[in-house]
This record gives C-alpha cells, structure tokens and sequence, in this order.
C-alpha cells in the first residue's frame, strides 16, 4: 500500500497548478505536499512535474500519469462518500458566496432548512457579487446569476428566471405606455447590470439599448425607484413579485419578455468537493426543481 501515498497529492497538485493551491484543497501543509510528490516521484524514477518560481505544470510523464490517478481518486473518494453519507454527521463549516435579492429570499432559506437536517454543521454565508478564488476564500460554492464566463469552473443549472417589464402608474400616465421594446429608447429605464435589454419576438431574439437616470445592482434598490415612478424596469419575476401584488406597479410588454437568464451553483472541481458542499449542492437542487418564478 506504500506506492499509493503520494497520489492524492499530486491530482492535487495537478488540477490545482501549484503546490500551495493544492495543500490549502486538501486541508494540508505545503511542505506535505511537496514532500509526498518528491517521494512519488523517487520510486516511480521519472519526473512528474516541471516546475519555475511561478508555474507548475505536469510534464509529459505526469500528463499520462494523472490521466490514469485521475479516475483512481474519484472512485475511491466517491466509495469512501458512499459509505459515509448514511452514517456521518455532517460537521464543520460550509461557506457559500452568493449575490441578489433572489439569494436573500430563496437560497438562504433552503440554506436554513438544510442547516436544520444537519445540527453540527455551521453554514457561512457571504453576500458579496465579486469574483471569488475558491481555494483563497475557502469558498465551498457560489450562487451566480446571468451569463457565466467560461472560468474552468463547474456550473450547474439551480432554475431559470422569466423576464418582466414594469414601471408604475404615475409613470405611464406622464410618459405613456411603450408598445413595442424598441420604443424604450425614448424612456427613462432602471438599469441593473446590463444596458442592453433582450427581449424576444415571435421566438426570434433582439436586444434594445436603454438608458435612464437610475442605475443600481441591488433588486430592493431597483424596484423601488420603479414604484416610485422613475422609469421603466427589467427585472426577473421573483424581483417584481410583491410590488405587482401591492399594485404598486403595471407589467407591460408582456408578449415581448425574454426567458430570462439562469441561477447557477458554480464551485471549483467535484473530485475535491467536500461532502457537505456535495449534499448541500444537491439538496438546493432537488429544492428548486419545481420551482416556478
């Protein structure tokens, strides 16, 4: 069992491109780390990776190496995961990054009842939109909304969220009521996080740049200049829902909404996921399945 030591620690190291990355994934010092790869390295004879005072990469020996431990590590930590989820307490911290009205209202409670299956198990949740370094920030996963950039990381549909248009009464009444999206053009529009708005026609899509004298990435923030009659807003249906039942604002342009843009989970790399990130993961998705805006 001797020659397997090492192994772990060098799928680490590998998919994580450095040696400190790899220690922090898996709870360890770097100087185990390097320590362990050295010794694989010694009884295999072959060098497994290049290394330069600022990358780490597998040579061509590690490549095929890793291509074959690869599979060794997600078995045998997937067997271990399977034995354990019946009979372990999940314990520990759980850290989740998250961002918008819509983590505030919907995610965080699902968080709650999670947290209530599982009583030693400590959940930290920040609410913070900016890019996160999940090996940096000891972040388990995020909840992100929109168009993801193609990070490396992993994403995982949670739903996705209608569109709807609205601007209060007061504002219809001095201004108008638009009839078609291009005619946003000549409105005051709220403006969240993008100025080009998409909407779709007969099934066929087109976006409209807006513009307006209201500009904020917070929901609350943005609903409510809505309600108070300064512009036009556009805004997932879950954002709109109390102040449509207040009749504190007026949907309009309803045959030209968008589908809208999905909520994700986006975490680093399931092989090293931790068990509680997995099980919390999965819970959220089994929560949100049926889910309707």
């Amino acid at each position: 069992m001797v020659s397997f030591e090492g192994i772990i620690e060098f799928v680490a190291v590998a998919e994580t491109q450095g040696f400190s990355a790899a220690a922090k994934q898996l709870g360890v010092s770097t100087s185990h780390v390097s320590r362990q790869v050295a010794r694989l390295e010694a009884r295999l004879g072959s060098a497994l990776f290049a290394r330069t005072t600022r990358l780490v990469s597998l040579t061509q020996a590690g490549q095929a190496y890793y291509q074959q431990c690869k599979e060794l590590v997600n078995g045998l930590q997937l067997a271990n995961e399977q034995v354990s989820s019946e009979q372990l307490q999940l314990s520990g911290t759980l850290r989740v990054s998250a961002a918008g009205a819509f983590a505030e209202h919907y995610v965080a409670p699902a968080l709650i009842e999670f947290a209530k299956l599982h009583p030693h198990l400590t959940i930290d949740m920040d609410f913070n939109s900016r890019m996160v370094n999940f090996v940096e920030d000891g972040i388990d996963f995020a909840i992100r909304y929109g168009q993801l950039q193609d990070s490396g990381l992993v994403a995982r549909k949670l739903l996705n969220r209608p569109m709807i248009a609205a601007a209060s009464q007061d504002y219809l009444t001095q201004y108008g009521t638009p009839s078609h999206p291009n005619d946003l053009k000549q409105h005051s529009c709220l403006i969240s996080n993008n100025d080009h708005w998409f909407f779709q026609d007969q099934g066929e899509a087109f976006s409209v740049k807006v513009q307006g004298r209201w500009r904020s990435n917070n929901a609350h923030a943005l609903i409510s200049a809505c309600e108070n009659g300064l512009g036009i807003a556009y805004a997932p249906k879950s954002s709109f829902l109390n102040a449509i039942e207040q009749g504190s604002v007026t949907p309009i342009l309803s045959e030209y909404w968008s589908l809208g843009n999905s909520s994700w989970i986006v975490y680093q790399n399931r092989r090293f996921l931790p068990l509680k990130a997995r099980l919390a993961i999965d819970y959220l998705l089994e929560y949100f399945k049926d889910w309707q805006e």
